[in-house]
């Protein structure tokens, strides 16, 4: 291994002081030495592949190890890491060349991967469990479902038969669905049952033979797994059931890398919708691809509660400010904001107009497909009509499934499911805000192979937007497609800690192996 060091470190050094003497025997200051290094790297790399490469180290290092004793596959380490290192170097350089609107060049190289490790111990057995967990998950249908998600993981945190969770029937949208009916239970339970023991509710001769009702606590934000086993698990264990109520966000985004897998089993895996939403949803995907080989769905988030909850004013005058003040009014602990503040510091959703602008700089062509997943647009039909005009292959969930949408239309989150669905399956996904069903579908997209997700960089969007009326339509596309890069999807933004997990699964996010990455035509990984 000396040996085989010692030669490499000569043969760079050496190919380093060549190109340190110029022909005429003057020796060439650092910023040309610097060009001509890059110039005969460039020039020496090019028609080398890297299996080439490794290749030829394996067999000299191989040769070496016979008089040295050292075994190659300590050198084959060393070919691994440089392929390796090759592999992010291209990564490196996604933001530098031209961007495939329609799927990412590099998703190739990752795959989700949350498989319990053979370590991971076997859930605890009901009756030696320490307790019954209630969980009352809040909020609309996504952000349901990271309390849902959570909700095992933190079951698994204080060796807790978990309950089936209780949906919000309280919140803005007052949808009184169960779990059962939006969620395929029986899977949910069996899918998980080596992780987390799972029953549809407490037994009835438990209950019966309790003293007190089930202890009802909230646990604070983000709390890490150290504060359950502290402060929730000794009254566990006094009261044996135990509700946590306001489920959403409670979990830390940074907690062990069994526990993430976990929470990626139960988030990507185990939470499948009943076969009415899924048969639907899949109907709809169907219907699109039997007219368009691609398609774009876009989550435009731009219903009347949205727009008032951020507080941002967009051109519809003393009307829209009453109608969207009023609203306003249901969150009492909302703070006075400056609509032009927000704006300025780009805290407000693009309009479907400024969604359709920046899909048509990015390169998405006029008879682009467009799938809109929305609830009610205010505005209706008129806040609408520049977008159709951008993109007349316009198409939504109640113009596809006519009467077969009727039985979920009391349900705003079975909606929203056959939404999701769509989304989830679309070539293309546009965000249009980070709000709960934004950052779901992001990650599990991410984790699906890092299917192209468009995120507007609304810091930098938003002012270009404003001055679009002062370039010329080539200036303002270039400009688009500029700031937008890192937010498209690419692999290069998954980053450990960065965001909520949800969003950005990490920890469930593997390379594949070399020999699965390796491009038939040229041989590189």
């Amino acid at each position: 291994m000396g040996v085989a060091a010692k030669a490499w470190r000569f043969s760079v050094t050496s190919a380093n002081l060549a190109l340190l003497q110029h022909p005429n025997g003057s020796v060439l200051s650092n910023k040309h030495v610097f060009w001509r290094w890059r110039s005969f790297a460039a020039q020496q790399r090019k028609p080398i592949s890297w299996s080439l490469l490794c290749g030829l180290m394996l067999f000299c290092l191989g040769m070496i190890s016979l008089f040295t004793g050292h075994v190659a596959s300590d050198l084959e380490w060393y070919s691994q890491r440089l392929v390796e290192r090759s592999l992010y170097f291209k990564l490196d350089v996604i933001n530098k060349g031209p961007i495939d609107i329609w799927k990412s060049e590099y998703a190739k190289y990752f795959y989700g991967c949350s498989k319990r490790s053979r370590e991971f111990p076997h859930a605890t057995h009901e009756r030696s469990s320490n307790g019954y967990l209630l969980i009352a998950a809040s909020g609309g249908l996504n952000q349901q479902r990271t309390g849902i998600a959570d909700a095992v993981v933190v079951a698994r945190i204080l060796n807790a038969t978990l309950v089936v969770p209780e949906l919000d029937h309280n919140s803005y949208w007052k949808d009184d669905s169960d779990f059962v009916d939006i969620f395929d239970v029986n899977w949910f339970i069996s899918y998980l049952a080596k992780d987390v023991t799972i029953v549809k509710r407490v037994p009835d001769k438990f209950m019966r033979s309790m003293e007190k009702p089930p202890y009802t606590m909230r646990v604070p934000r983000k709390s890490p797994p150290e504060y359950y086993l502290d402060q929730v698990l000794p009254i566990l264990k006094r009261r044996h059931v135990l509700q946590l109520t306001k489920f959403d966000y409670r979990l830390a985004s940074n907690i062990d890398e069994e526990l993430q897998k976990l929470r990626c089993r139960a988030n990507f895996h185990a939470l499948r919708f009943t076969k009415p939403i899924q048969e639907l949803g899949q109907k709809l995907v169907m219907r699109i691809r039997e007219m368009a080989k691609h398609f774009i769905a876009v989550h435009l988030r731009f219903e009347p509660d949205m727009l008032a909850f951020s507080g941002c004013y967009f051109g519809g005058g003393d009307k829209e400010r009453y109608e969207l003040g009023e609203i306003r009014k249901r969150w009492a602990t909302l703070p006075d904001l400056s609509a032009a503040g927000e704006r300025s510091r780009s805290k407000c959703p693009l309009t479907p107009h400024e969604v359709g602008l920046m899909l048509r700089a990015l390169g998405f062509a006029n008879d682009t497909y467009l799938y809109v997943a929305s609830g009610e647009i205010y505005g209706g039909e008129e806040t609408l009509r520049p977008l159709r005009e951008l993109f007349p292959n316009f198409y939504t969930k109640e113009m596809f499934a006519n009467d077969k949408l009727k039985p979920f239309l009391q349900f705003s989150s079975r909606l929203a499911a056959i939404d999701y669905i769509v989304c989830d399956e679309s070539d293309v996904f546009v965000t249009n805000n980070n709000g709960n069903m934004a950052r779901i579908l992001a990650g599990r997209r991410r984790y699906m192979g890092h299917k192209r997700t468009i995120r507007p960089n609304a810091k930098r969007l938003g002012p270009l937007l404003m001055e679009r009326d002062q370039m010329d339509w080539d200036t303002f596309a270039r400009k688009v497609k500029a700031v937008q890069r890192g937010f498209m999807g690419e692999p290069d933004e998954m980053r450990p800690g960065r965001g909520e997990f949800h969003e950005y699964p990490y920890s469930c996010i593997c390379k594949k192996p070399l020999s699965d990455t390796v491009d038939n035509k040229s041989g590189d990984p």
